[in-house]
């Protein structure tokens, strides 16, 4: 079955252009025009991906992914002005997978939607035993499960194969640059402040299970790596 993707836009150009491109691409559609009716529609229809602007009426978009960030993890692509660069790092912090400056191409949109679609779906190449230990920590690839201890971590798709790259290469540095490629798995148009929100609320989660230290350390000036 094709993906069903919810767009949250009160734009109707921006609508039209996003619709007609993902329906071509084969991609099932859903319409949002607020905030609130966002909620609703993601709640009710339970879309696998969600293309959200940050400038909507009724809640705004930063107000509807902190709402789904409690709720479930679905993957959210925001859609963010030239110079909201301040939104654009709090809506990385708040959960958002990806985000696209307007204007866009279509070409970078439909790039972004592929990648966080393919992070968010099991990977058929993977065998049914793909286990990463590293300490405390385990990694389950193909069940798509990270553990510390006993304690299972809820991760978005993004964190686990945030998680999942680091523990392939547990003791080594990754440099950010690194981390885009492997883990975004594209040709990233943005910025590198999208890893570092994304180690950022790994971390969160981490420090919840392993109160005691530190799992991801930042050596500065070049990258993180794993430390357990």
């Amino acid at each position: 079955m094709s993906a069903r993707i919810l767009i949250v836009d009160d734009e109707p150009p921006i609508v039209d252009m996003l619709a007609y491109n993902l329906q071509r691409a084969n991609y099932e559609v859903i319409i949002a025009r607020d905030g609130q009716e966002a909620l609703d529609i993601a709640r009710q229809e339970e879309p696998d991906l969600i293309i959200l602007d940050l400038m909507l009426p009724r809640l705004d978009g930063l107000e509807v992914c902190r709402a789904l960030r409690k709720e479930r993890d679905v993957p959210i692509i925001m859609l963010t002005a030239r110079d909201g660069e301040v939104d654009r790092v709090v809506g990385l912090e708040l959960g958002a997978d990806d985000y696209v400056v307007k204007p866009f191409s279509v070409r970078e949109l439909m790039a972004r939607v592929k990648s966080v679609l393919r992070r968010a779906t099991p990977r058929a190449e993977q065998t049914a035993v793909d286990v990463k230990q590293a300490g405390a920590l385990t990694v389950d690839g193909a069940r798509h499960e990270a553990r510390w201890r006993d304690i299972e971590l809820k991760l978005t798709a993004l964190e686990f194969d945030l998680l999942y790259t680091m523990i392939r290469h547990a003791g080594q540095v990754l440099t950010r640059e690194q981390l885009l490629e492997q883990v975004w798995g594209y040709d990233y148009y943005g910025d590198l402040r999208a890893v570092d929100a994304a180690i950022k609320r790994l971390r969160v989660k981490l420090r919840q299970a392993a109160p005691e230290g530190e799992v991801i350390v930042t050596v500065r000036g070049v990258g993180y790596k794993l430390s357990v």
